[in-house]
């Protein structure tokens, strides 16, 4: 496992589904285990030997490996254990030719890229116009178009998570650029950039870090149709080993993923009061809205209400 700790302010979300109500933070010390660790999964999380700096109100772990059933929260060696979310961490395995990869989509499932793609070529007059950065002189064109694509996604209006509109993200895009260790794509309606995918590279790893699109080009599966597009390049590259999805579980991701592996997000806080109370919150936002989303899915709501929710539709 990767040992680097990187300390900055978490946000312990309240969510009611995409809806964040409350975002406390706390000072942690944070690290993520990577697609390619060779760490062996673990039964139950133990609290890390390393120290805590003065301020810090201990340590994140993102997408350790486990096996088994584990307890939400636990005390251990002074340290409340908690696992804020179980998932499964889907990948890409690229050591292998595209044509090898396709073969993992059904004949449906191909039928069915083939026919969103047949539809937007159509849309947009006979040919797809897209583009593919890489250099460090080609990076602020992609930053420009995928920041006007970001303004607009539901990832940014409800979860904060669109493509980063500071210096400390642009100057880290740059670095990135100049080393030959970041891609960007964007998807094109005539000039008009309709959907982005930003991709670091860490140890021949690419990492699935922001993918938008324009809700007003939903329909035409654009987002769907630029990592189809990616993906068909960068195998032509040659060069990388995975494309990691990093945490979090979605039909897209599950879609193109060639494996996956579970995986936990596990804090070892202080035990103080503050911080059970924290926990505890986020438990029970946590718990009622699982109870409310899933009450939704009986009734046949649920997937209207979430498009609502992002799209406003």
């Amino acid at each position: 496992m990767n040992q680097k700790w990187h300390y900055h302010e978490v946000p312990i979300k309240l969510q009611l589904g995409d809806k964040t109500l409350l975002a406390p933070e706390l000072w942690l010390q944070v690290r993520e285990v990577g697609i390619d660790d060779e760490t062996l999964p673990v039964a139950e999380p133990m609290p890390p030997a390393d120290p805590l700096q003065a301020n810090s109100q201990g340590f994140l772990i993102r997408s350790l490996r486990v096996i088994g059933e584990q307890p939400v929260l636990r005390e251990r060696d002074g340290y409340l254990c908690y696992i804020s979310s179980r998932h499964q961490r889907y990948y890409i395995d690229m050591r292998q030719p595209f044509e090898e990869y396709k073969g993992k989509f059904s004949s449906k499932t191909r039928s069915t890229l083939n026919r969103k793609i047949r539809k937007y070529t159509e849309h947009c007059g006979g040919s797809i116009s897209w583009k593919i950065y890489k250099s460090a002189g080609e990076m602020p064109e992609f930053f420009q178009l995928a920041r006007a694509v970001s303004q607009v996604t539901y990832q940014e209006k409800l979860l904060d998570a669109g493509l980063p509109d500071s210096e400390e993200f642009r100057r880290e895009m740059d670095q990135l650029a100049q080393q030959g260790h970041v891609r960007g794509f964007i998807l094109f309606y005539q000039d008009i950039p309709v959907s982005y995918l930003y991709c670091p590279i860490v140890n021949d790893v690419l990492i699935y870090a922001f993918l938008g699109y324009n809700p007003s080009y939903m329909n035409f599966s654009v987002g769907t149709i630029l990592q189809w597009l990616a993906l068909e390049h960068l195998f032509a590259e040659g060069c990388f080993r995975f494309f990691d999805f990093t945490e979090g579980q979605s039909e897209h991701k599950k879609l193109f993923a060639t494996h996956h592996i579970q995986c936990a997000n596990v804090f070892f806080l202080r035990s103080n009061l503050r911080n059970r109370l924290l926990l505890h919150s986020q438990r029970v936002v946590n718990n009622f809205s699982k109870l409310t989303g899933d009450k939704l899915d009986q009734l046949g709501l649920k997937s209207k209400v979430k498009k609502m929710m992002r799209f406003g539709i």
